[in-house]
């Protein structure tokens, strides 16, 4: 098992080029499932996540080619419909497969879904939309077993609370679905917006792309062709590149990024005092002599998104004065704070609001990474602290980050990947 040591005080200086965004990356490699042509993918991160994905497309009978950036997928040969636990238990996205597998073949397995231990993120929603569209669905020793023999039909679906990977599901279900499928209180992430625009593209009709409300005319059973395209920039990449910018007062320019995409994250920078200069895919960070308190609720896009929550509450520690940062999607998304506090962080919880009093002096320590988004936090708060600090269970960020450390290092920073125990 890997680990990283990180020298804190560096200064650092430079660019960042931002890879493809993997919550994107993840439903649209699922989507090649609908496919009758062999898909190419450009942009993608090379990450742990991709790579699992990958795999289980290859056990499922699909042929996979990931170099450098690009992957080519084939699914034409897929001859099995089971997702086993193996390697389902280390990714929840995993469950993205049960929408088209099922819509494809008319019957699938899938395991019930593992990754971060950030709290409850109930498939019960995937599986009632499913049951509307006509399939018929039961729970067997861990997995789900999903029969539609007759088809899925189009439907009126509405989501009682909005669901990025429910609307993903349900979208990808309803391409191949016969008649219109509306989906009511979808999610408006990017993410969905790009699985959309290129089902779009690929002649599914949808209507009400990016909205909460899309209607999906479904092929009847008819798969798709679909075109080379490139995954878009990964947006929680970049907003934790720019708290290494604003925690460490330093110039950083982000390259090949999406600022429209990042707006409810640069308020909160401009309202803690940072400057920003954004072109159509660039954005510096400059320093600021005086970090002010924030006051953060996590919520939907367009709102400020719940995976940048645990990368301000490190910068907070930082501010002149009380930020407040209330976690509304996860109830177990602040396992990062006792990791915080011991490096010094003055951090307070009651439920799921966390009261941080700044301006603190960090010192280094041995953390543990706890979640893809914990993991970058202690990265962002190792930056400052006085001596080295080393952050055990990285494993975590390999899920989610495109060469961490390599980044880091072509910036300023002093970091080493080491083993344990070595």
């Amino acid at each position: 098992m890997d680990y990283l040591k990180i020298k804190g005080k560096s200064a650092l200086n430079g660019t960042i080029k931002i890879s493809g965004a993997k919550n994107a990356s993840l439903p649209l490699i699922a989507m090649t499932i609908l496919a009758r042509n062999s898909v190419i993918i450009k942009n993608l991160p090379d990450v742990a996540d991709i790579k699992t994905l990958l795999k289980l497309l290859t056990n499922l009978g699909a042929s996979c080619d990931f170099h450098d950036d690009k992957v080519v997928v084939d699914t034409a040969s897929m001859n099995e419909t089971k997702a086993t636990y193996d390697i389902v238990k280390t990714m929840r996205a995993s469950i993205l497969v049960l929408g088209p597998i099922l819509a494809r073949f008319g019957h699938c397995e899938v395991s019930l879904p593992g990754g971060c231990a950030i709290g409850q993120r109930p498939i019960d929603l995937h599986l009632k939309a499913l049951e509307q569209m006509g399939a018929e669905i039961s729970i067997k020793a861990g997995y789900i077993e999903a029969r539609a023999p007759k088809g899925l039909k189009g439907c009126e679906i509405i989501f009682d609370k909005i669901t990025v990977t429910g609307t993903a599901n349900i979208v990808m279900a309803a391409a191949l679905a016969e008649g219109e499928t509306t989906i009511i209180n979808a999610a408006r992430e990017p993410e969905v917006v790009q699985l959309c625009e290129v089902l779009n593209a690929s002649g599914v009709k949808i209507e009400g792309i990016g909205t909460a409300v899309l209607k999906v005319h479904g092929t009847a059973g008819e798969l798709l062709d679909i075109k080379e395209f490139s995954i878009i920039p990964d947006r929680i990449e970049a907003g934790t590149y720019l708290c290494a910018g604003a925690i460490t007062g330093s110039k950083l320019t982000l390259t090949d990024v999406e600022p429209n995409h990042l707006g409810a994250v640069i308020a909160k920078f401009e309202e803690m005092g940072f400057e920003l200069t954004l072109t159509k895919d660039t954005i510096t960070i400059h320093p600021n002599k005086e970090i002010k308190p924030v006051k953060i609720v996590t919520q939907e896009y367009p709102a400020f998104p719940t995976d940048m929550q645990a990368q301000f509450m490190a910068l907070a520690t930082q501010a002149n004065g009380v930020s407040i940062i209330e976690e509304r999607l996860f109830e177990n998304r602040f396992m990062h704070v006792s990791e915080l506090q011991r490096m010094g962080a003055d951090i307070s919880l009651s439920g799921h609001t966390a009261t941080i009093n700044g301006k603190c002096d960090l010192s280094a320590t041995d953390v543990m990474a706890t979640d893809l988004r914990a993991s970058s936090a202690l990265v962002l708060a190792a930056l400052i602290a006085q001596g080295e600090t080393n952050v055990h269970r990285i494993y975590h960020l390999d899920r989610g980050y495109d060469s961490l450390e390599k980044k880091l290092k072509d910036v300023g920073v002093v970091v080493e990947r080491l083993k344990e125990g070595l």
